[in-house]
């Protein structure tokens, strides 16, 4: 567990690559994968609005793949930050570059360095960065605005 600096550095870095993640997802320019339901569940209990599709769903990765192609967006991989996670990010990338999809699996990168390893999941997301909102004295509703649904 970090310290109360790093706790408030950790809480920024999230909130700035947060909001940029939210900006450049408005409309319907972006999709972003997930793993499942709970992963997609904490995205929203963060205000994310955009697009989410879920690669757990029943269907293999090329027909994922296939059907995120055929929206003509740019597709933000964000699985898990687990071995499992990784591997699945990089069979989507594989399936979605053939497919001449652009994709972004930079978020992805730059949370696992947020996180620094306490967090393993993206359905954990929403309770990690509430506890460290609370932990500087606030609620995370506050800091991430209107957009956020407890």
């Amino acid at each position: 567990m970090r310290d109360g600096r790093a706790s408030e550095q950790a809480l920024k870095e999230f909130l700035d690559l947060w909001e940029r993640l939210l900006t450049e997802s408005e409309g319907d320019q972006s999709v972003v994968v997930v793993e499942g339901e709970r992963d997609r569940r904490s995205l929203r209990q963060l205000g994310f609005g955009a697009p989410i599709a879920l690669v757990h769903r029943g269907d293999s990765l090329s027909v994922t793949a296939h059907r995120l192609s055929a929206g003509g967006r740019r597709v933000v991989i964000l699985t898990d930050w687990d071995r499992e996670g990784g591997q699945l990010a990089r069979r989507l990338k594989e399936f979605l570059e053939a497919e001449r999809v652009p994709l972004d699996l930079e978020y992805r990168r730059r949370l696992a360095k947020v996180l620094r390893g306490e967090l393993a999941h993206v359905e954990g997301l929403y309770g990690w960065a509430r506890r460290l909102a609370e932990r500087r004295g606030t609620s995370l509703e506050q800091l991430l605005g209107p957009t956020a649904t407890a």
